[in-house]
């Protein structure tokens, strides 16, 4: 595949980071993150061939992919969309077509890979992280052979009826968990920054060398939780000290 070739790509915890650097690796494409292209407003692109790489959040798209994909302007003859997933990927392939003004996609893709909702899903031991290694790897091998024969289809699966995803599960992404009141710090913090230095939405803010959400709501990328050097960040009610942190260990996710 010529160079002529983009993927934009939205990555809290490295998951989808690595899936767009497998691609690249083979394909040649570029690989720019969509909060880097958010705050260089850059929404048009021109490649020949343009990936969009997404994670699930409760059964579709995170808030900043669907906004993304709103003002999004291609020109291309290949698109197509990537989802990483833990349990299915909902109705995220719906609303990103519908996100999308004036371009259908022509080809989606499916990943399965460690659940980072950690408020439910355990990710404390190696076993329960390995168990999706050689599953995720070989999903990828045929994806991108898929993207390098552009190949085509018309829907992303495992999905999940809509009266689901965008029913029950979106408007409680939207209206309850998103709160950022359901994050607390721990005494463990040691005031690096970090978690504000690289929130994708700047939702946090130090003050007096403690962090502080300064947003009534937030992606909830949970990437502030997972990438905190002392774990000091948790949210909810206790299941995610419990339940570990987690990166991907394949890429550097800063």
């Amino acid at each position: 595949m010529s160079n002529q070739a983009m993927i934009l790509y939205f990555s809290a915890t490295g998951n989808c980071k690595y899936a767009a650097s497998r691609i690249a690796s083979h394909t040649g494409e570029k690989i720019l993150s969509i909060p880097d292209c958010i705050k260089d407003e850059r929404y048009s692109f021109c490649e020949d061939v343009i990936g969009v790489i997404t994670p699930i959040y409760f059964w579709g798209l995170p808030d900043i992919v669907e906004e993304f994909l709103k003002k999004l302007d291609v020109k291309c003859s290949y698109l197509y969309l990537m989802a990483t997933y833990g349990t299915t990927t909902g109705a995220a392939g719906k609303m990103a077509q519908k996100a999308l003004k004036g371009r259908n996609f022509d080809a989606f893709y499916a990943i399965q890979m460690p659940d980072t909702w950690t408020p439910l899903f355990d990710l404390s031991t190696p076993a329960a992280v390995a168990k999706f290694t050689r599953r995720t790897e070989q999903k990828l091998d045929a994806a991108i052979k898929g993207i390098t024969d552009r190949k085509r289809n018309k829907m992303m699966q495992p999905a999940m009826p809509a009266v689901l995803a965008l029913g029950i599960a979106q408007p409680m992404y939207h209206h309850i968990a998103s709160k950022t009141s359901r994050f607390s710090v721990e005494d463990s913090c040691i005031g690096c920054g970090h978690c504000a230095k690289h929130c994708p939405v700047q939702a946090i803010a130090m003050q007096a060398g403690k962090p502080v959400w300064v947003k009534e709501r937030c992606v909830l990328c949970l990437g502030c939780l997972h990438r905190c050097p002392k774990f000091s960040i948790q949210y909810g009610l206790g299941r995610t000290k419990r339940h570990g942190q987690y990166t991907n260990p394949y890429v550097p996710v800063p």
